[in-house]
């Protein structure tokens, strides 16, 4: 995900309580909370994105317009804060699985649109999050424990409570992607990443090694999260037990990116909540923070196999300001010593802060031999003739098209990594 898109260890006692920091610290004072306590009749911006005829379109057609309905009336129902968090915990992970299933062929298909699309699970959630937003307890409910419910609603609802691996013979992969962006351009938008997150989900590929099973979640597009630990939080206690992993999310029109260099800042793009962030990368323990962290992806595997209908990139550009210099300068090779990152590989946007928050994990955690590391997909297009965002259809042959190979060939790429990781 990069903000110039078209129109888009060993781990001891020591390392453990280093786990512990990084998953559950404060980050530093000028980051603000993912979500500010709200008036009920206040909307995020994301929720008022709902009510457009697109959205409605997705939700019924994929039949996950019957599940704020239903979550309502479980709301309704609870007669206490404990009722309501069962309640809560309970449909955003059925969300999550449903969405989960339906990508997968398990279930009936509840409409006419195709298994594979990602946006009735980004759509659901806001929709679910507006019913929480709203609803008027017949207990009280203060602001803190309203939030501590949304909370709930999101970690649950983007698989970050459903990571399970079983068994010592099968390695353990995780793969992340992230929610439609851009939606203000058009409000259409998939992304090629989420859609891979819901088809490879508990899902096993075959390597000369074995089996490897894929656990994915999902990220949301916006700043603030991130400036307090979303990533930290629902990974660090995973990084110590993986055989590898990769963060996911779409890039550049026609090619895959293996993203080499991942950089501490933030270029100030718009998120899903139009909000901007310029500057260092917020982290735990910012004295330590590195300008710059590396991919240890099997590149070189990775672009040369063949995994796709679409070329693979080892992309080592990034602009730095260089020691002792004022300005930036773009690099085609990486940056130089002692410089100081304007972007990654991945850009300056949130697909370069969530490859170098687990990168920077991965090194603080002393796990320097996990493979691990950022892929950009391709842009997902409509087609030619379904192109304007104010008349266009929700979705179109070439569009599915597109997205199926994209997702096949990022478990391609997946299974390509694992084997050449050994």
């Amino acid at each position: 995900m990069t903000h110039q898109l078209p129109a888009t260890a060993r781990i001891g006692i020591g390392g453990m309580a280093l786990l512990l920091v990084l998953a559950g610290s404060a980050l530093p004072a000028a980051a603000s909370p993912a979500y500010t306590s709200r008036t009920p009749a206040e909307a995020t911006v994301e929720e008022r994105r709902l009510d457009r005829a697109a959205p409605q379109e997705i939700l019924r057609r994929s039949g996950f317009d019957a599940l704020a309905p239903r979550f309502e009336r479980a709301l309704e129902r609870s007669k206490s804060y404990a009722q309501a968090e069962r309640a809560v915990t309970r449909h955003a992970s059925a969300l999550w699985r449903r969405a989960v299933d339906r990508a997968q062929g398990r279930g009936p298909a509840a409409g006419d649109l195709s298994r594979g699309d990602d946006r009735p699970l980004y759509w659901a959630r806001l929709a679910l999050s507006r019913e929480l937003r709203t609803w008027e307890p017949r207990f009280g409910l203060d602001d803190r424990r309203r939030e501590a419910l949304r909370s709930a609603l999101e970690t649950a609802s983007r698989g970050q409570s459903d990571i399970h691996y079983q068994g010592h013979r099968t390695k353990r992969v995780l793969v992340t992607g992230f929610d439609p962006f851009t939606l203000d351009r058009d409000v259409r938008i998939g992304n090629p990443s989420g859609a891979s997150a819901l088809a490879l989900d508990g899902t096993l590929v075959r390597t000369p090694d074995g089996p490897a099973r894929i656990e994915t979640v999902v990220f949301p597009v916006r700043w603030a999260d991130f400036a307090e630990g979303i990533v930290e939080r629902a990974l660090a206690r995973h990084l110590p037990r993986l055989d590898l992993f990769t963060t996911v999310s779409q890039g550049r029109q026609g090619r895959f990116d293996v993203e080499r260099t991942n950089g501490a800042w933030r270029g100030g793009f718009a998120d899903n909540e139009n909000a901007s962030s310029t500057g260092l990368v917020p982290v735990a323990d910012p004295a330590t923070q590195p300008q710059w962290t590396s991919t240890t992806l099997p590149y070189r595997e990775l672009t040369e196999a063949d995994t796709g209908r679409f070329p693979v990139y080892d992309n080592t550009e990034v602009t730095e300001i260089p020691a002792g210099g004022t300005r930036p300068v773009t690099r085609p090779d990486g940056p130089t010593p002692g410089s100081a990152a304007r972007a990654g590989g991945g850009g300056d946007y949130l697909s370069n802060e969530i490859a170098y928050r687990v990168t920077l994990l991965r090194d603080r955690l002393a796990l320097p031999r996990l493979p691990g590391g950022h892929l950009h997909t391709p842009v997902l297009q409509f087609g030619a003739e379904n192109t304007d965002p104010r008349s266009g259809a929700v979705t179109d042959p070439d569009f599915e098209r597109n997205r199926a190979d994209i997702v096949d060939q990022v478990r391609e790429l997946v299974r390509t990594a694992v084997s050449a990781a050994g």
